[in-house]
């Protein structure tokens, strides 16, 4: 009997997060489960301190839960060090956050490069997938420009590029548009949409703007530290 290939990106099994202790704790996650399948763009919602970006974080690797198990692209995060856990972050996952995260002195073209320089990309395979990429965000014509001189729809528009750099499999935005006019942050969701299909990566986007869940393919509503379908 042939191997089946697992279709799932994500899973996420019985994940708890507190901070504090005793009375004082704060109960982020109580007992989160869910699967993301893979090339689907997965809306989150949830109110303000709901724990949407502590989610994201475990997801990421960037934290550990206090119990339950993370999987990412087969890889069970427990079983990562630290080592590992910086390959996968580098690798596998891109992270957009609502702050865009440009470097000031560098071009549009440099700020998406970069991820390919930390892990030594050849010069050519660097600036044509630069090149590619700002094509498919809409910014060809801007590469030269600094963050500077870009406006924050356009900022966030090179946060997405700089994130797929390196041909992640799961991309995470926490609050992606969270500093846009409904318009703008509007068109970059969409973008979001377009890149999970262009790009055929897993998207897990966190987001407060009901009007944005309509594009998403699937909404996880987080309530009180619990997931539940939107």
């Amino acid at each position: 009997m042939s191997q089946v290939v697992t279709e799932t990106m994500v899973r996420v099994e019985n994940v708890h997060k507190s901070y504090g202790r005793g009375a004082a704790a704060v109960h982020a996650l109580r007992g989160v489960s869910f699967e993301l399948p893979r090339g689907e763009l997965v809306a989150l919602k949830g109110r303000s301190g709901s724990g949407k970006t502590t989610l994201l974080n475990i997801v990421g690797g960037l934290d550990a839960p206090d119990e339950g198990r993370v999987t990412v692209d087969g890889k069970d995060l427990a079983a990562l060090d630290e080592d590992g856990l910086l390959a996968l972050r580098r690798d596998r996952v891109g992270f957009v956050f609502q702050s865009f995260g440009l470097i000031p002195i560098l071009t549009a073209a440099e700020n998406v490069g970069v991820p390919m320089r930390l892990r030594r990309a050849h010069p050519r395979e660097r600036e044509e997938r630069v090149e590619l990429l700002l094509s498919l965000v809409g910014l060809a014509d801007h590469a030269a420009q600094r963050p500077g001189e870009l406006s924050g729809g356009q900022q966030q528009r090179v946060a997405i590029a700089r994130a797929l750099a390196n041909n992640p499999a799961l991309l995470i935005a926490d609050e992606p548009t969270g500093q846009l006019d409904a318009e703008t942050g509007h068109a970059v969701m969409e973008l979001l949409r377009a890149v999970v299909r262009s790009e055929q990566v897993t998207a897990l986007v966190a987001t407060h703007d009901s009007t944005l869940l309509d594009l998403a393919d699937r909404v996880l509503e987080l309530r009180d530290g619990e997931i539940g379908e939107g």
